[in-house]
This record gives C-alpha cells, structure tokens and sequence, in this order.
C-alpha cells in the first residue's frame, strides 16, 4: 500500500472515530438529560425564534411534579377573580354557623334595657375537615308470624329480605372495599399504608385482607361489568392502544424480574361511550392486541408498534406526539448550538400541526377533515419534503437520524387520520389513560400474582371509565358493590346495561 493510500485510511478512519465519538456524545447528553432532566418535553425557546412546544400530554402531568417549590411560595399571588371562592366551594355542603350573644349579655350596657336582634351580616367563609371515622353495622333479621294460620293449625312465619353481601363471609361492606380500592388505584396508596391508617382508626385490618377482598369483589362484580364495556368497545369506529410494563410475582415458568405488560384500550374522543379496558398479559406480543380486539374493524390509534400489524382489517393512525419526542430527544444540551436547528425544525412542523389541532376542535367530523385537507396538507407535504432533503446532512445512527428513519418508515400511517375527521392526531387519550397506572405502580411497585394484575386491571378499567364519564370513582365503585350483589345478571345479561357508567341511574347517583 502507497502512502497516499495509507494517508486515505488514516484519514477515513480518523472520520469515523470523530463520528462515532460525536454519536456517543450525543447518547452520553440524551442519557443524562432522561436521568436528572425534566421529564417535560416543554422548552421555553428554541434556536430559530421557534414557539415553545406545545403538549396535549401535560394537561395530565404528574401531581408530584407540580409541587410548588416551597421557597416560592412566599412570592406566590393568586390571582383572584369575582366570586373564585363561591365557584370553588359551590360543590360543597355548607353550614351556617350564626355567632350570638349569650342570652345573659342580651342587655344595654347604658340603660339594662333588653337587646333585640336587628339583622346579621356575613364575615368570612372556612373549610372544615372531617376526620374519618369507621362504625360496625350488625345486621339482625326480623321474623314475621300469621297468628291467625297458627291457630288453624298451620304455622306460617316470614323473613324479612336482607342486602347482600359484596363479598360473602366477610366482614366487608361496600363502602369499606370501594375505599380501599380508591385509595390504591386512585390515590396510589399501597396497602401497607392503608393498613396503618386503618390501625390509626382502631381498625386491625391487615393488607392480606384487603388484597383478598380486591380479588374477590373484582371477580365477582367488576369483572362482569369489564366484560359488557369490552362488547361495547368493539362496536366502535375509533380506537386508542398503548401497553407498559408491570412486574407481576409467581408467574409460572417466568423469573420475578421478567417484564409483564398492562394493556390499555380505549374509545375515541367523538366515540358513542368514552370506554378505558385494562387488560393484564404476561407479555407484549402482538398477539394479545390482535385476541383482544378481534372483530373490530375502524381505525386504531397507536405508537408505531410493531405487533400492532398483527391485528387485520383496521388502519393504523400513528401518534404525532410520539413523533415530536423523537425530535425533542435529538435536541442537544443546549438548544441555541447549530446542532438544534434541524431538530428544531422538525419540532416546529409538529406544533404547527397541533396549534391547527387546536382550532378545529368543536368542528364537526366533515368540518374537520375539510379543514385538515385544507390547513394541515400543506404543512405535511413540506414536512416530508424536509425530511428527503434533510436525511442526507444528518449523522447515521444519530438521533436525529433515528427521527427521521422513524418518521419516513411509516409514512402512511402517520397521514392516515386525514381520511376521517373523528381520527386524532395523536395518541394522548390512551397515555393519559393508563398515566394513573404508571403513578401508582411507581408506590405499590408490583402485583402478587397474576390473579391480582388481572383485579388491578378490572379496577383500573372501572375508575378510569368512571372518570371518563365525569363520574366519581368512589361513588361508582361504591354503588356497584351496594347494588350489584342480588341481581341475577347470569340469567339475565340485559340488567348489567344498568351499571355501565353512562347508564342514567349511575349518572344520576354518582356525579
């Protein structure tokens, strides 16, 4: 070899080391960024005068993150507008509370005449807190008799009906059950805290107890009710998926460590039922989504996932929420380098769509595809235009490569929602969805066994379907399990219609 040739070498491999050193820089940065950074993908500016991002996704953010800093706190105004207090507390019981004079002060201190009441006048408004309290309730059964037939010779004796019980041979009661799974699945409060809690009320309830009253009431009343919501959701033309994972004990032939998967499904935002299923599967093979959602034909709105392809007959809407992270990742450490021009760039195409988004939300279906066709088309057409002429100034394996490999590779199902304008743009409703399941498996960390991720998911469809139907979920969990009991919904199918959460009678008594 010559040694100009050996200099090319040098020189080639000199390229590809400066390369690989950039890519592991830029993995080093992203890493870090993930470990100590904001988790919000929100950045107050961009290189270009860009706008901030904008991101359906926080409206539902971690209520840990949006902790004050106490250290503001001092500074803080709250800014006030006429009647805040009385909006606030309109939802609330009130109690009036008149200050008087004692009766023996009913006097005028000048002459000893009597004082009468001439008026009174309002002062100030406060909140009270009740502490909870626990009270037994024993049940005795009233005996009936006909005299008139005992006389006769023929004795006739009657029972009164009693309740039954949610959960048989126990000492659970509705209220009882339909707290602790609030306070687990909603409040995410592992059971060892609430056993405490339930100690601090004079109440030795321990958590194995509670977690067998979980299993059994999901079985029995929820469950079934999960089941209809499943025959419901089917029938829909509009779908959201997403799947995480969960660490689920005593899982036969599988380690403790290995990775389960919760499933989410749910309706469309223009959809006839807002609907939330969970579905525990011991993995997250395409498989599972394809069994569950067999017979549905409509569109699916997902990440681009791919076991998703295993489900036939449906059109596949990819997330552009999904899509801006891979942008907003690819973004340096400081985002006013050069190196955050074209990432930013791609940022921008996406707010753009979304900030269209936005304005098109009361339009009615046609309106609304009219109107993408019209405002957004464009958008996307430079979109992918950028993208042909931007893939070849971008460093391979990078980031922003990844973007845009990402981006090119499902091209079509990320211009699917076009074709109808009750598709969405993204897949927020389903990550919004299954967002309190992440917060709570971050406190309780894993479930016992299979059975007791497969209740969690019965729960968790019920509360999450509850508050998508702007019910309360104590109140709907607690009405289940007070009225459900007794009815014969195994002859008779047609009577759990009754306690979907969109009934009229749900609706009216657990608001």
């Amino acid at each position: 070899m010559s040694a100009a040739d050996q200099i090319k070498t040098l020189e080639k491999r000199i390229s590809d080391l400066e390369q690989e050193n950039k890519r592991l820089h830029d993995s080093v940065e992203y890493l870090t960024r993930k470990l100590f950074g904001r988790s919000t993908e929100k950045t107050s500016s961009l290189s270009l005068g860009q706008m901030s991002l904008f991101d359906e996704a926080e409206t539902q953010s971690d209520p840990v993150a949006a902790e004050p800093d106490l250290k503001q706190v001092e500074n803080y105004r709250r800014k006030k507008f006429k009647g805040q207090r009385k909006e606030l507390l309109k939802d609330i019981p009130h109690d009036k509370r008149l200050c008087t004079l004692v009766k023996e002060d009913r006097f005028c201190e000048t002459c000893n005449t009597d004082l009468v009441s001439v008026g009174e006048e309002f002062v100030r408004t406060e909140i009270e807190f009740i502490p909870a309290q626990v009270r037994v309730i024993d049940y005795y059964r009233e005996t009936f008799e006909c005299r008139t037939c005992r006389k006769d010779g023929k004795p006739y004796m009657e029972k009164s009906p009693m309740p039954d019980p949610v959960i048989q041979h126990s000492m659970a009661s509705a209220s009882t059950v339909a707290w602790v799974m609030h306070q687990k699945f909603v409040n995410a409060l592992p059971l060892y805290r609430q056993e405490k809690e339930w100690k601090s009320l004079g109440v030795n309830l321990s958590r194995a107890t509670m977690a067998n009253w979980i299993l059994a009431a999901s079985r029995d009343w929820l469950m079934p009710l999960v089941k209809l919501m499943h025959q419901k959701l089917l029938q829909e033309n509009y779908l959201h998926a997403d799947e995480t994972t969960v660490q689920v004990m005593n899982e036969e032939g599988r380690k403790n460590t290995t990775d389960s998967y919760m499933w989410v499904y749910s309706s469309g935002q223009h959809g006839k039922h807002p609907i939330r299923i969970f579905e525990y599967q011991p993995g997250r093979s395409g498989k599972y989504p394809q069994e569950f959602l067999k017979g549905f034909k409509g569109y699916l709105h997902s990440d681009a996932y791919a076991g998703y392809k295993k489900i036939t007959g449906i059109k596949r809407c990819l997330c552009w929420t999904h899509l801006r992270r891979k942008f907003v990742d690819a973004l340096p450490k400081d985002i006013h380098r050069p190196e955050a021009t074209l990432p930013s760039q791609g940022i921008t195409f996406c707010n753009n769509l979304f900030e269209i988004e936005k304005k098109l939300v009361n339009l009615s279906s046609e309106q609304r595809k009219s109107e993408r066709l019209k405002q957004e088309k464009p958008v996307l057409e430079a979109f992918w235009a950028w993208i042909d002429s931007t893939r070849g100034k971008v460093l391979p394996k990078s980031k922003l490569s990844e973007a845009l490999t990402y981006a090119l590779n499902h091209k079509e199902e990320f211009m699917n929602y076009l074709e109808d304008g009750n598709c969405s743009i993204s897949n927020n409703l389903a990550e919004n969805s299954i967002r309190p399941f992440t917060i709570g498996r971050k406190n309780w960390l894993f479930s016992g066994s299979p059975k007791g991720a497969s209740a969690s998911a019965a729960v968790y469809s019920i509360i999450e379907s509850a508050k998508a139907n702007g019910l309360h979920p104590y109140k709907y969990l607690n009405f289940i399990f007070k009225n459900l009991p007794g009815v014969q919904f195994g002859q008779h199918p047609e009577f759990l219609e009754d306690y979907l959460p969109w009934s009229p009678e749900v609706q009216e008594a657990c608001k």
